[in-house]
């Protein structure tokens, strides 16, 4: 199986991996596929409303990155139990809109929900790739 040839609680770049089968191996293995392909996305709000809406956050999202840590993990944690959680951001912007520092801040979201998730011994794959 894919996913046990990656750490459970990690934020990389897709690299070899396929979309396709990163959603299969989430299926096989129960765990949550969550998909955001933001191709249009070119600043930090763009960003933060596409994972908003590939992601089904409530109407209520602040679309900061604070509401996104919270979205990612309280929210789902208050929910019951998770299986795990394989997460796919697909052609992050590289531009002056949205340069290396927000890309890191956004990262950095995710890999607090790593986090968040391995102390609860719940995996989490964030894997990303940019435009």
């Amino acid at each position: 199986m894919l996913l046990q040839t990656v750490r459970p609680n990690i934020v990389q770049a897709i690299r070899a991996y396929r979309v396709d089968d990163l959603m299969r191996a989430a299926q096989e293995s129960g765990q949550h596929f969550l998909f955001a392909n933001l191709t249009e996305a070119q600043s930090k709000q763009d960003v933060l409303e596409g994972i908003a809406t590939s992601f089904l956050f409530p109407q209520h999202f602040g679309k900061n990155l604070d509401a996104l840590y919270d979205c990612m993990t309280d929210l789902v944690h208050k929910s019951g139990q998770q299986p795990g959680f394989v997460v796919v951001l697909e052609q992050l912007p590289d531009n002056s809109r949205f340069d290396r520092e927000s890309r890191e801040q956004l990262l950095d979201v995710f890999r607090d929900a790593a986090d968040f998730w391995a102390e609860r011994k719940i995996p989490f794959r964030c894997f990303y790739s940019f435009q």
